[in-house]
């Protein structure tokens, strides 16, 4: 609303102004009768809408290498708009208002459209080099800014890589020291400490296997089992082969975790089901939960929000959404184009130590 309001104050005063400019001009050169005035006046209206054709719809909607002809067609089109104005206002509006008009009346028609090509140019070059200018100075601004934004996320992710770091080491030593004491505590610290380690793990395409995604799961629910022992009801099924499929890391653990924290997870008549299958050509999971009476999942948080934002970054065109109530359940479904790749084939196994001294002392 700021945007529109400078818009219009700025394109007004230059407006007037460049009016006023024309007026004084006219009046110097003896061009002082109402006639000319009411000239001048229906002059500048059809040039505004001239400049406002071409600058709003012309040039931003047709300047493009595959537009050209429509953007000729354009061209024509504001020398129709600048004949079509002038004539409406000086052949037919003063008439009836003022009691004089401005061309003959033997005026033939293609007289008003090479006018109106002819005075539209000029406003036509003027739109298209204040549209073009505008634009240039959006894209600098713009790449100003992510710029800006870049370094920004840079710096944060090397600011939160320190404190899981940390976090990570000292699940190791915390390992270390439970694991004669408690078994089962130093077993789910060290599940944490997998998870946490997964969590900083990074590739150089920013894909990982889908195994590792299918592990870091498993993980997850071992630590609900030992929050919610013998009363966790919750299950993984995979059905086909995950060998191949590369995947963003934690791409499904959003809907698992929205699942667990709006899910009734202790009661065996409605478990959660997670089914996650696999095809050569795609990736499909889906999470059903029941849903609780006083807490239901129409508004899931910002982890699926998140997770939606990540797939137009990532898969934009290549993946089908669907999330929200089914009856009584809650269902998240995903299916994601993700082609399994043959694997490229393995390195021979290194000689062992003892053969490669044969072999040396033989070539010797």
């Amino acid at each position: 609303m700021l945007y529109l309001k400078k818009f219009f104050r700025w394109h007004l005063l230059l407006w007037l102004a460049y009016f006023g400019y024309v007026v004084v001009g006219e009046y110097g050169k003896g061009h002082n009768t109402p006639k000319d005035l009411w000239m001048d006046v229906s002059f500048m209206v059809a040039r505004i809408a001239t400049f406002y054709f071409g600058y709003l719809l012309v040039f931003p909607r047709l300047l493009r290498t595959r537009r050209l002809p429509l953007l000729a067609l354009g061209v024509l089109g504001a020398g129709v708009i600048f004949a079509g104005v002038r004539g409406g206002l000086e052949e037919k509006l003063y008439p009836l208002l003022l009691g004089f008009d401005n061309y003959d009346d033997d005026t033939p028609l293609y007289q008003f459209l090479v006018d109106g090509v002819y005075y539209a140019l000029p406003n036509l070059v003027l739109s298209a080099a204040l549209w073009a200018s505008e634009t240039a100075l959006r894209r600098e601004r713009e790449n100003q800014q992510l710029a800006t934004d870049k370094r920004a996320a840079e710096l944060a992710f090397l600011k939160a890589q320190i404190n899981p770091h940390f976090l990570y080491n000292t699940l190791n030593m915390l390992y270390g020291l439970a694991y004669s004491v408690d078994k089962t505590l130093a077993g789910g610290l060290l599940t944490l400490s997998e998870l946490m380690r997964y969590m900083l793990r990074d590739t150089p395409d920013g894909l990982v296997d889908l195994s590792q995604e299918v592990e870091y799961l498993n993980n997850f629910l071992a630590l609900y089992r030992l929050r919610y022992p013998g009363r966790l009801h919750a299950a993984l099924t995979v059905a086909g082969d995950p060998a191949g499929h590369r995947v963003a890391p934690l791409l499904l653990i959003p809907f698992v975790e929205n699942a667990f924290k709006h899910g009734v997870l202790d009661d065996p008549a409605t478990p959660v089901r997670m089914q996650l299958t696999l095809t050569p050509e795609a990736v499909e999971f889906t999470v059903d939960n029941q849903r609780h009476d006083y807490q239901p999942d129409a508004s899931s948080g910002i982890g699926l929000a998140n997770l939606r934002r990540r797939l137009e970054l990532l898969y934009s065109g290549c993946y089908a959404w669907q999330v929200g109530p089914v009856g009584p359940q809650f269902r998240a479904h995903l299916r994601l184009a993700a082609p399994a790749v043959a694997p490229a084939p393995a390195a021979p196994a290194p000689l062992p130590t003892a053969l490669v001294a044969a072999l040396a002392v033989v070539s010797a």
